[in-house]
């Protein structure tokens, strides 16, 4: 667990929560809070195993994307209570993305990124 982060890509908050399920269960896992081409974070019900591999896919918004989903791995690479004691936040780094997908991460943060 990376204790120190050294953060080269700056996050940015989506103007609303994606949902982020399961490729394989195909269950919610959560909602997207933040994202870079490099990782996500997560917010859920439920805390999440730290240093876990998933594969993940997100719906994306109607009206931006040609495609429905976006299905990424990444690992698990932090866990903690949200500010909001119901929730948990999850850091996740996305590995390895084809051209497409990191397309798709970028006209996200594009589209739907706060302007801060």
């Amino acid at each position: 667990m990376v204790t120190e982060e050294v953060r080269v890509l700056k996050r940015r908050h989506l103007i609303y929560y994606l949902e982020v399920y399961d490729y394989k269960s195909n269950e919610l896992v959560g909602h997207l809070v933040d994202i870079t081409p490099k990782g996500i974070k997560l917010v859920s019900k439920k805390p999440i195993e730290t240093g876990k591999a998933f594969i993940l896919q997100m719906m994306l918004p109607e009206g931006y994307f040609k495609h429905k989903l976006l299905k990424f791995e990444c690992e698990s690479q932090w866990c903690k209570n949200d500010v909001n004691p119901d929730f948990f936040v999850t850091g996740f780094a996305v590995k390895d993305v084809d051209l497409e997908a990191k397309e798709i991460i970028l006209k996200l943060i594009k589209q739907l990124g706060f302007n801060d």
